[in-house]
């Protein structure tokens, strides 16, 4: 049995629920809450998150709220006879009703400084919900793909003024981090055939690390990462450049010793610190990038299992831990073990 098939099996109905029930319980809950919202006048201080954002209010944040909601529509999509179908869509349907989210296009267009709220992480996600709903032959996930057209436009046209200011990318471990955000954003613009904002996202990717060489991986990761910088740049570089060209081009990116460093599991030494228990987060990460690198490498390259293995024995390490119950974790980890494991089920 390949490493690659044990990955597959693993999102089986079963999990799928018990995963399903994290965000399912956390999308409106409303406290505790990091709201990331400047301050333009004293008013905006009596305000709660559910006023400042009525459809992603709950989820401690923005961004994970959205991916909560990706997570839960995903698992409709692919899994037939889910647990709590009723209920999930009932959610869903209050989060992402017409009204709802008008009130989070408006946040956007109210407050000057909105332009960089979210920029790029929860930018990266919402557009990462948008394709999974267009994707969708769902009556209801159709409905809700119609209302979320003004968000997600909204969104792109942010990006799009970004990105020809953003002269340098971010390597951070962390939200901002710049290779991750064009990940999605190009799966989204080649998902919805959208061929500037593809065409740009392409050329700045080409502009921020082509001509990278010798990353120091080694040094990774810092202690509250939950991406791996060097490996979201290999991750967005297989999807621009043709398949011939990527292996040459990561061989020089990257040294052995670099990439040994970035299979090893973190240590997680404290899963109720809300920046520590990132570190789980991390592990996903690192698996789906190292999946869809390998898939990238020559079919009988030695690398290439390697790789796949890594990614295994990276999910091996995390998945206990996302329901572990601790909501420093709990608000967010299963969207990102959720998307490992489709990561591993694509063709």
């Amino acid at each position: 049995m390949t490493v690659l098939f044990l990955l597959t099996q693993m999102l089986d109905l079963n999990t799928a629920a018990r995963l399903a029930d994290l965000p399912l319980h956390c999308i409106q809950q409303e406290y505790p809450n990091k709201t990331a919202h400047t301050l333009e006048r004293e008013a905006d201080a009596r305000l709660s998150p559910r006023q400042l954002h009525p459809a992603f209010y709950g989820c401690f944040d923005w961004h994970s709220s959205v991916h909560g909601h990706w997570m839960l529509v995903r698992l409709l999509k692919t899994h037939t006879g889910l647990p709590k179908q009723a209920a999930i869509r009932a959610v869903l349907a209050q989060s992402l009703s017409r009204e709802a989210l008008a009130g989070e296009v408006a946040y956007f267009e109210k407050y000057a400084l909105a332009k960089t709220f979210e920029r790029t992480y929860g930018w990266a996600w919402l557009l990462k919900l948008d394709e999974e709903l267009r994707t969708w032959e769902d009556p209801q996930g159709k409905e809700w793909a119609r209302n979320l057209q003004p968000l997600t436009n909204l969104v792109v046209n942010l990006w799009s003024a970004y990105l020809p200011k953003q002269t340098y990318p971010n390597r951070t471990g962390v939200h901002p981090n710049t290779a991750f955000g064009l990940v999605f954003a190009l799966d989204w613009a080649r998902a919805t055939k959208n061929q500037q904002f593809e065409s740009m996202i392409v050329q700045r990717a080409k502009d921020y690390y082509r001509t990278n060489t010798a990353v120091t991986a080694i040094q990774e990761p810092d202690g509250t990462d939950f991406l791996s910088p060097s490996l979201e740049v290999a991750d967005l570089m297989r999807r621009v450049l043709p398949p011939a060209a990527f292996p040459a081009w990561f061989n020089k990116y990257i040294s052995p010793a670099g990439l040994a460093n970035l299979t090893k599991a973190p240590e997680v030494s404290d899963r109720s610190d809300y920046q520590i228990v990132h570190l789980d987060g991390l592990s996903l990460s690192r698996a789906w990038c190292l999946t869809g690198i390998a898939r990238a490498l020559p079919e009988k390259s030695a690398r290439r299992k390697t790789l796949l293995g890594a990614a295994q024995k990276l999910l091996d390490s995390a998945l206990p831990h996302v329901t572990a119950g601790n909501y420093g974790g709990e608000h967010w980890l299963a969207s990102f073990a959720v998307y490992a494991l489709s990561q591993a089920q694509e063709p």
